[in-house]
């Protein structure tokens, strides 16, 4: 990480300088968060990091989330972990998942046997694992983000929202009332006036139904219970993850939790009637276990301590609309309030995508707001929130009811536990969380120049690889150099011989960059900021980097920043030379041509292009940010 850019400071690089109008508690504000689940403190975290930004997060309970309900953290949200820079401690606290067992019944009708273990993420898929952590030490992590950022953001506990309206004053649009306890009271109400609100208040949402928005969809009418627990047992993959299908008594998933000791079990109880709830069957942790013994049978199950439990009914929902312009209205409107996570979206835990995908509806939405709030980009850009993270929770809303019918199936000769393995492994990468593909639109480009970077698809996540960093030769992932900071990054990928040369592709682009009249990094940096504030740029050369020479490289690779004008050196990387571990091999980069590839603020792949093709570049970014040049 970087720091001391503006001056030596003693202490942890994570706190970070104090905003100067600091004031915790304000009735005006940029962006007011219903709700401190993980959608919420996701998009919290992202905001906090703007000192420009006063963000007023609210949530109805006394305090901090103790015991949470989700737990499976998949490889892209630990990739989005490492951009707010706590992945390492989640790694290190975390139940790792390296391998699924899959259990189907013995040849005793009331018997299972292991059928097949396989690797629960391909290799080569992600540099991070998959993981189990509880859900409460997410937010732990990034509550800590937000109290050590510029706004020093701390949650407003006991503040229940009463109503959302919007008020016509163009500076402030929306205005929502909330009530304060008090020795279990309500005994203080307040307006908050604020530009931007975001409901990520779960899967009653009071901003939803504000919206006159409703979820949509069905329940499979099965219930299933989930506990997690401390017990002795002989079964012989307890520390692993199984699904387990037995012939008469139903279906278990073992999710081993961090720790060591501890484990997580989906039950599968009855089918419940029309008109009935989970909450009618009078669930119990002794029924619990005493199916989950009737499936492990032949093994033993000894419960010592019931941490968790709860009982829940199977159904999958989503919102038409993620925020409050109707789809007609977009030509000329742009979005003001929105919903996120489970207020807009609902589905099983199967597939432990509930917490992953919440996170990310805020991932892509924190940015967008920052950009537009702090005068970047065009408001237009807010349309897109809406646009991508319904149509990829529809995708996510088919996935759950397929993964869940499949595992609920009854056994016919072993086929529906077969075809639950094969459904699981073919969509592997779905449940890493790998497979979200943007469409067109104002942000993601088309695939016209794909070939020339053929492994970083267009529309999906920039799949990290190794890389030596030319200044100090230190070894890393390429991909943690995009940081949750609102900024965009150009990475250039350079043709067969250059190696930054006066002249040449790298260095012609760079200088284009640096002193042309369409720069896009002239025209939407703003006047007196680093060069680097708004599109980082980035160079990958194909030779070693003990052949290249730093003090050649392009000026703009080597730019001032901060009040002293220091020297960042870490704009520059050459690849891994071990064996297996060139960044142009592993992501199929055209060695002779190279190539542009434009990443967003969240990680994703907007757009690839040929050194050549510096007037698409300039439209591109044209098209989404303000031109501060011109004011």
């Amino acid at each position: 990480m970087q720091y001391h850019q503006d001056g030596y400071r003693s202490g942890s690089p994570d706190i970070k300088i104090v905003a100067d109008d600091l004031d915790p508690v304000k009735s005006d504000v940029d962006v007011m968060i219903v709700g401190c689940g993980p959608a919420g403190l996701t998009l919290a975290a992202q905001l906090s990091q703007f000192p420009g930004i006063n963000t007023r997060i609210i949530e109805q309970k006394p305090g901090r989330l103790e015991i949470g309900q989700a737990d499976g953290i998949a490889c892209r949200s630990m990739e989005m972990f490492e951009a707010f820079g706590f992945a390492e401690k989640v790694e290190r606290e975390a139940y790792w998942v390296n391998e699924m067992a899959f259990w189907r019944p013995g040849a005793e009708p009331w018997s299972i046997g292991r059928a097949d273990r396989i690797l629960d993420v391909e290799e080569g898929l992600s540099e991070f694992p998959h993981t189990i952590l509880n859900q409460a030490r997410v937010h732990d992590f990034f509550l800590d983000v937000m109290v050590q950022s510029p706004r020093r953001l701390i949650p407003d506990y006991k503040c229940r929202l009463l109503n959302v309206t919007k008020t016509g004053d163009p500076d402030y649009p929306v205005s929502a009332e909330i009530e304060r306890t008090l020795d279990g009271k309500y005994v203080q109400t307040e307006i908050i006036r604020a530009r931007y609100l975001v409901g990520c208040d779960g899967a009653r949402s009071t901003v939803r139904r504000s919206l006159g928005l409703a979820l949509k969809g069905e329940s499979a009418r099965q219930l299933w219970g989930v506990m997690d627990i401390l017990a002795t047992t002989d079964f012989p993959d307890i520390r692993l993850k199984c699904a387990i299908q037995s012939a008469t008594s139903g279906s278990l998933l073992i999710i081993p939790r961090e720790g060591g000791y501890m484990v997580r079990m989906y039950i599968e109880l009855d089918e419940l009637l029309d008109n009935e709830r989970s909450g009618d069957r009078d669930v119990t942790p002794k029924m619990l276990i005493d199916k989950a013994g009737m499936i492990l049978s032949p093994y033993t199950l000894d419960v010592k301590e019931v941490v968790w439990w709860s009982a829940y009914e199977i159904g999958q929902r989503v919102c038409d609309s993620f925020d409050d312009v109707p789809e007609e209205m977009r030509d000329i409107s742009t979005p003001r309030i929105f919903i996120a996570g489970d207020a807009c979206h609902t589905h099983s835990p199967k597939a432990g995508q509930g917490m992953n995908v919440s996170m990310a509806d805020s991932l892509n939405l924190g940015w967008k707001l920052a950009s537009v709030i702090l005068g970047h980009a065009q408001s237009r850009l807010l349309n897109t929130y809406s646009q991508e993270r319904q149509s990829k929770a529809k995708e996510l809303i088919e996935f759950d009811r397929d993964i869940a019918k499949l595992f609920s199936a009854r056994e016919k000769d072993g086929e529906a536990s077969a075809e639950f393995q094969k459904y699981f492994s073919k969509h592997a990468r779905y449940t890493a969380g790998v497979e979200t593909q943007y469409e067109p639109s104002l942000i993601t480009g088309l695939d016209d120049h794909q070939t020339l970077a053929a492994g970083f698809t267009v529309g999906k996540r920039f799949h990290s690889a190794p890389v030596i960093r030319l200044a100090d030769a230190k070894p890393m992932q390429l991909g943690h150099t995009i940081k949750a900071d609102g900024r965009w990054r150009l990475f250039l990928f350079s043709p067969s011989g250059d190696r930054g040369q006066e002249g040449g592709p790298i260095a012609s682009l760079c200088e284009f960059l640096g002193e042309h009249e369409n720069s896009p990094l002239l025209r939407h940096t703003p006047k007196g900021a680093d060069v680097d504030s708004i599109i980082d740029v980035r160079a990958i050369f194909q030779q070693p980097h003990r052949e290249l020479a730093l003090e050649k490289m392009p000026s703009l690779l080597l730019p001032p920043k901060g009040r002293y004008g220091l020297t960042d050196y870490e704009k520059t990387f050459c690849p891994d030379t071990k064996p297996g571990t060139d960044i142009f091999d592993m992501r199929h980069i055209n060695r002779e041509l190279g190539a542009m590839i434009i990443t967003r603020p969240d990680q994703y792949v907007a757009s690839i292009m040929p050194f050549d093709g510096v007037d698409n570049l300039t439209e591109f970014f044209a098209s989404i940010f303000e031109n501060l040049r011109a004011r």
